[in-house]
């Protein structure tokens, strides 16, 4: 299937490591253009380094603080004057610290706004005007927001992410209604239990509490999923390259969960 990413110019947020990784490198192998951003510059050197030995794609490694509204602004203008516009937006951050509801505090749920919903508002506010141009120019603008299964269904060692992600749920959906009619589309994509250094922190959280092996705990994550297992990284990222596909042009406002079926609600 040709996805009509050949040329297009996207970023990713977050993409160091992890889902933001594999999500920049599938969307170099489809041939997009491609900036990258981390707040550790050897880190994000790199991870573009990798991506470009393995797909021969343009990558541009950014250092960039998605807190930090002034680096955001900045890293996505170097974007548009490097590749001359961008076409995909992927808003993505790491996640918060672990913990039930009343073990966090005030400032830990600020902390939590400020890393999932606010720097995501952030990097859109920042693209929205050279995605409203590509859409003009190139009927071709996506924004896909990386939120968590925890939107959907919430988990309870994880307060923070429930909160802020929600948070980014209800942004998508009124984003999209408010740029619909450029043609640009909006989503959002919740990762379940996928192979990551994120999952092998939590796992070290829950090893310290409950003296569970790692290998007791992933089984436990799995049997919650339709499909017994764990998902990949770049099972997660072919969904993302979909979404900022040609071929999507008609999919706007969604949560697609990429869990194994771990959330259970119908709708």
């Amino acid at each position: 299937m040709d996805l009509g990413l050949t040329n297009r110019t996207a970023f990713v947020a977050g993409a160091s490591k992890g889902l933001g990784w594999a999500t920049a490198r599938e969307l170099a192998q489809e041939g997009c253009r491609v900036a990258i951003c981390s707040r550790d510059g050897d880190r994000i050197a790199s991870a573009a380094e990798e991506i470009r030995e393995e797909t021969d794609a343009e990558v541009l490694p950014l250092v960039c603080d998605v807190t930090s509204t002034d680096q955001v602004e900045a890293a996505i203008a170097q974007t548009v004057d490097t590749f001359g516009g961008l076409h995909v937006l992927v808003t993505n951050a790491g996640g918060p610290p672990s913990g039930g509801a009343t073990e966090m505090d005030l400032q830990d749920y600020r902390d939590a706004v400020e890393l999932n919903l606010m720097s995501t508002i952030a990097l859109c506010d920042a693209a929205l005007p050279h995605l409203r141009t590509a859409a003009a120019e190139d009927d071709h603008a996506r924004i896909i927001m990386v939120t968590s299964v925890s939107a959907k269904q919430p988990i309870p060692t994880l307060a923070l992410s429930n909160t802020a992600r929600a948070g980014v749920q209800g942004y998508a959906k009124s984003l999209a209604e408010d740029v619909g009619d450029t043609g640009m589309t909006v989503n959002t994509v919740l990762p379940g239990y996928t192979r990551t250094q994120r999952l092998e922190d939590l796992a070290e959280d829950i090893q310290v509490e409950t003296g569970q092996s790692y290998d007791e705990i992933e089984a436990g994550w799995a049997h919650e999923n339709a499909l017994p297992r764990i998902g990949d990284p770049e099972e997660f990222a072919a969904a993302v390259a979909f979404l900022a596909s040609k071929r999507a042009g008609y999919v706007t406002g969604t949560a697609l969960s990429v869990d194994g079926g771990r959330s259970k609600h119908v709708l």
